[in-house]
């Protein structure tokens, strides 16, 4: 592309062009971000010490691990040598926070598009680790730059003097918050644990200075205005319509862990293998549920820097549907937009945060919530009669559960689909209808193979369960859809309303069709 190739061409004398009029002792730099011990000032320290050296950053760069070697050496449209020396000049100006400020910012904005612009040359798992690391690297650099950016092109005496850091504006954080998020939701979370606590104590210390720009008086925050103002302390008790149970699923009263592990291991039915229950009791002890309550808008608000937080959400009924797609927001946008909008009014698309690994991009939601003791049991193969058992089999085991955010307006629909894991879903906040089908029901359930662009979707099936039972869609629409799928209606299911404190557990291999009732707030623990 065009901007590829001059890039490419410019590197060298980008790099060179970054000037150093006062070149400065690493005593001085200690200096300069001493002082008083602000939650600004120590957000410098942090950027300059974690995110700028230059030793962790030589690392972070040329850590390419054998699988991706011979993806970057076949990747020869860019030289990554230039690349590197350019980083380690920028964050010398940033260390230093002397030089071009507005080149600095503009050369990093210019290695994270190059970055992302590697994110759609190869399909997104087989993107080199190189790509992932630069875009990371890159913004934590633009991190730092806007975090020193009130004490840019300042010189200071060795002695004497210290370094009063001007407050960060509501514009400021905005602009750090998008910053760490972008990196984390493009690049993912960093495999460095020290890395990883630094972005943490970032958003803490950025939290921290949230709430005490919050706390000051109204006639002194305008620039805070935006993000201080609160919204409402409870969800709307929208309703999207309650659904007949036909075959209720068993419920258990908090079973002990050798109960739960006794369900998994002695089926009823050999057939079809451990069976779905749900259980009750599970979260009563969860800050979530409790004094912590996800269902007070106001609370996530408190735990996301005033909203302020990045998420992807999905636009669209389900995943399935036409013009189904994807945008990134803010938290309190999500709110705004999709979640807290009168129930009578009309919402020309539905949003949902969906299968996002919510708790490691906000590690304070993390704390509200625990893994249940079922997770850690262990338990049965996929079972036989699953057309995708050998494929489950292969799936590799998991160190620790995988946990992922469901959080929807009513209405939203994941539609009928089977996973490679046994499944706790924690119901936190709403209700939800589920209906399930035994792997032995497959055949019936018309899964959907390989797409167009080779995408696989045999987990999936082309069934619209809310057209055949009569819930959406037209006459004409129902019809046509049991013409087209004659066995379904001969397959057999359970079904439940997931109330707001239940857990349903959903072994490996069922097929599973999910509908919030309500405003939801769901969190998925996957295990094998």
């Amino acid at each position: 592309m065009a901007f590829r190739d001059e890039l490419d061409g410019k590197l060298p004398q980008l790099a060179s062009s970054l000037s150093h009029p006062a070149q400065r002792t690493r005593e001085q730099l200690q200096l300069t971000i001493t002082g008083p011990c602000s939650p600004e000032h120590r957000l410098i320290e942090t950027c300059i010490h974690e995110f700028s050296a230059e030793a962790k950053l030589t690392n972070l760069l040329s850590y390419t691990p054998e699988q991706n070697r011979l993806s970057i050496s076949r990747d020869k449209t860019f030289g990554t040598q230039p690349i590197l020396e350019l980083i380690l000049r920028l964050s010398k100006s940033i260390r230093d926070h002397m030089g071009d400020f507005e080149l600095v910012v503009q050369r990093l904005d210019d290695l994270i598009a190059l970055a992302t612009e590697k994110f759609y040359a190869f399909p997104f798992k087989d993107v080199p680790l190189f790509w992932r690391h630069l875009f990371r690297a890159a913004s934590l650099l633009k991190l730092s730059a806007s975090a020193v950016k009130g004490i840019w092109g300042k010189q200071f005496e060795l002695r004497g003097s210290s370094l009063r850091v001007p407050a960060f504006n509501s514009d400021q954080i905005d602009e750090m918050v998008k910053i760490i998020d972008m990196a984390l939701i493009m690049a993912g979370p960093p495999k460095c644990s020290d890395t990883h606590a630094a972005i943490t104590q970032v958003l803490g210390l950025l939290q921290d200075i949230h709430t005490l720009c919050s706390d000051i008086p109204p006639a002194k925050k305008r620039n805070f205005e935006t993000y201080s103002r609160g919204l409402v302390d409870e969800f709307p008790e929208s309703f999207a319509f309650n659904l007949p149970v036909s075959h209720p699923i068993p419920r258990m009263l908090s079973p002990t862990f050798d109960e739960f592990e006794k369900h998994l291991s002695q089926s009823v039915r050999a057939d079809i293998g451990p069976e779905p229950i749900i259980i009750t009791g599970a979260l009563d002890r969860w800050p979530a549920y409790r004094d912590r309550s996800w269902s007070n808008p106001n609370y996530l608000l408190s735990r996301t820097i005033g909203g302020r937080r990045l998420v992807p959400v999905e636009l669209g009924r389900s995943y399935v549907d036409e013009g189904w797609g994807q945008k990134v927001i803010s938290f309190k946008e999500f709110l705004e937009q999709y979640i807290l909008l009168d129930p009578k009014s009309s919402r020309p698309v539905t949003g949902y945060l969906a299968q996002h690994n919510l708790f490691t991009q906000i590690p304070s939601l993390r704390q509200d919530i625990s893994i249940p003791d079922y997770c850690f049991t262990s338990p049965p193969p996929p079972h036989h009669s699953s057309p995708l058992s050998e494929k489950h089999s292969k799936v590799p085991e998991l160190a620790e559960p995988l946990l992922n955010a469901w959080f929807g307006p009513a209405g939203t629909i994941s539609p009928l689909h089977t996973d490679p894991y046994h499944n706790i879903l924690a119901q936190v906040v709403g209700r939800k209808y589920v209906r399930l089908y035994g792997p032995r029901e497959s055949r019936k359930l018309y899964a959907r193979g390989v797409e167009a662009g080779g995408v696989d979707m045999e987990n999936t099936s082309e069934v619209d369960i809310g057209v055949l039972a009569g819930w959406d869609g037209t006459e004409d629409e129902q019809a046509a859809a049991n013409g087209r799928f004659p066995l379904f209606k001969t397959a057999e299911f359970v079904d439940c309303i997931l109330e707001e404190g239940d857990c349903l557990y959903i072994p490996v291999g069922w097929w599973h069709y999910v509908r919030s009732l309500s405003v939801s707030f769901s969190v998925s623990f996957w295990w094998n």
